[in-house]
This record gives C-alpha cells, structure tokens and sequence, in this order.
C-alpha cells in the first residue's frame, strides 16, 4: 500500500512527523530508530537569541497528560545553523525547524536564516508566542497580528511555509483562513491547551509560571474537532496534533481532514511512538483493503 502523502511542496514517505518540543532536534531518538523512517521531524522552537526558558518546575504530569512551560529554552539560530544542522542534514526525511519568535522582525531574521539552509526544506512558524510591542498578546490569538506577521515571513521565506495554530481562542477557522491569505503553504493545529494545576499541599501552582500549555491525550477530542473544522474551510494542507499516541489516533486525525499528523508527548512516554504508529497505518490499510492512505483523509 501507499503511504506516501504531500504537503505543498513536501513530500513525505509516511504522514507521520514528530512534534516540536518534543523531539530535541532530532539526534536524541537516534538511539531507539532511524529519524529517517519517518515522513519528518519537526525540530524545537528556534529563536533569534538562545533562551534559558523559564525557572524550574516547569513540567508537570495530569491526568491522561502533561502541563508544560519550558520557555523555548534552545541554542539560538546562530548556533543551530553553524552547529546543530550539520549533524543531522544528512537525515533522509524532511528537517522542519519551528520557528519563533517575540516581534515580526526576530521572525523574520530566524526565518532568513533558515531559509539558507538547502536541506531544511520548510519551516513550522509558531504564532502563539507574545509580541512584545503589543501588550503580549501571542499573534494567533488575533487575526489581523497573525496575517501580519505570517505575511511579513513570507516575503523573506521562500520554502514551505507551515503556520502552527493555537487553540486559544474563540475561532481558530479566523485565524486559519488570515493565515492562509496571507501566504501560509500549510497549517499545523493544535498547540498546547492554556491550562493550571495546583499542589493543594503547598497551596501554590505547581509550575512555576503559574499556567501552562496541556498537552497529551486529554486534548485530543478537541485537537480533531479543530482539524476537522480547518480542513473544511481552507484550500491549503493541514497537519494534525494533540494527543497523538497510536495508529488509531492518527486515523482520527486523517479521516477529519489532516494530510499528516505530528506525535508529540507520547514521545515521552514511548520513544517507539511515531514508527509504531507508521507500522500501526499500514497494518490498518492492508486489513482494509486500503491501496493509499490518501483514500482515508477527510471522508468525515
């Protein structure tokens, strides 16, 4: 059978990709498997200048996930251009490095750079960090700040430009349809929920930031509903996340509309994740009589 897919210009052996954040960049699974296998890995969020992150604790187990507030702790583009990316560019499957950013202008420097690079062929820009020159307000809550910033990327970038979508807000079919009018090539959704736990012993917050995003499959029904809704309202691919642990919620993802998925937090939990779940789909199109995976996406 047939697993290959496309996303613009993109195309993967397998519509199963890692999630940001989740995967280092891509050298510290290459102990368990080959990144190779699968159809790309999407690297950890790469700022202007390098970042500590927020104080410790910043991570916290919940009930069927994890509450995270790392910070966009990484080395800065600088040094994963001269330093990191000669380590993995020979990877056979598509680099995507996440890029971020507080101001249009740290976008678009991070995403010149990369741009450079001949074998990281698109990038996953993250419009839910704060613009700094606006109260803080993270560009994707708002459609207008999420069109300029992913239109001003778009005149220095000239690769596969993939926008990541935050589900904070009150209409992410708005800030999809400004993202893709203003140059997006493909869209990947969910990020992280906004969420808070309490330690009642210590009667604080357990993070140290107070809130933090939730991830896992405690998100999950709302990760698919949000596909689902992207999918039908835009004409450009969309990329699917949140919660995804095995092949059957991969099919979810797929059937609602995502031409691919990205395998976050269950990294934690099974580093095996994203290749059984590459083996789970083959396994499920030959028990059906499925020749392409392509037949599947969308029919919800």
């Amino acid at each position: 059978m047939n697993l290959n897919v496309d996303i613009h210009n993109l195309h993967l052996k397998n519509p199963v990709m890692t999630a940001s954040g989740t995967y280092g960049y891509g050298k510290q699974y290459s102990d368990f498997y080959d990144p190779s296998l699968l159809g790309g890995i999407v690297l950890k969020g790469t700022t202007g200048q390098p970042r500590e992150g927020n104080a410790y604790p910043r991570m916290a187990e919940t009930p069927s996930g994890m509450l995270n507030a790392v910070g966009l702790q990484n080395i800065g583009v600088e040094a994963f251009c001269k330093e990191m990316y000669p380590t993995i560019e020979h990877l056979d499957t598509n680099i995507i490095v996440n890029v971020s950013g507080s101001s249009i202008g740290e976008y678009c420097d991070v995403a010149a750079q990369i741009d450079a690079l001949p074998n990281v062929p698109a990038i996953e820009l993250n419009i839910s960090c704060p613009n700094v020159k606006k109260g803080g307000m993270g560009f994707g809550t708002n459609p207008e700040m999420a069109a300029e910033v992913v239109a001003a990327v778009r005149k220095v970038y000239g690769k596969t430009l993939i926008v990541k979508l935050t589900p904070n807000v009150t209409s992410i079919v708005e800030i999809a349809k400004a993202a893709e009018g203003a140059g997006a090539d493909a869209l990947s959704l969910i990020n992280t929920v906004l969420g808070m736990a309490v330690d009642v012993k210590r009667r604080k917050p357990v993070l140290s930031t107070v809130t933090g995003g939730l991830s896992g499959p405690c998100v999950k029904p709302i990760a698919v509903r949000c596909v689902w809704q992207v999918a039908k309202a835009v004409g450009v691919p969309v990329i699917g996340l949140g919660g995804i642990a095995t092949a059957d919620d991969a099919l979810e993802f797929l059937m609602a509309g995502a031409r691919a998925v990205q395998v976050g937090t269950a990294n934690f939990v099974n580093p095996m994740a994203p290749v059984d779940i590459v083996a789970g789909l083959a396994r499920y199109c030959e028990e059906n009589n499925i020749a392409d995976i392509n037949e599947i996406i969308g029919i919800i």
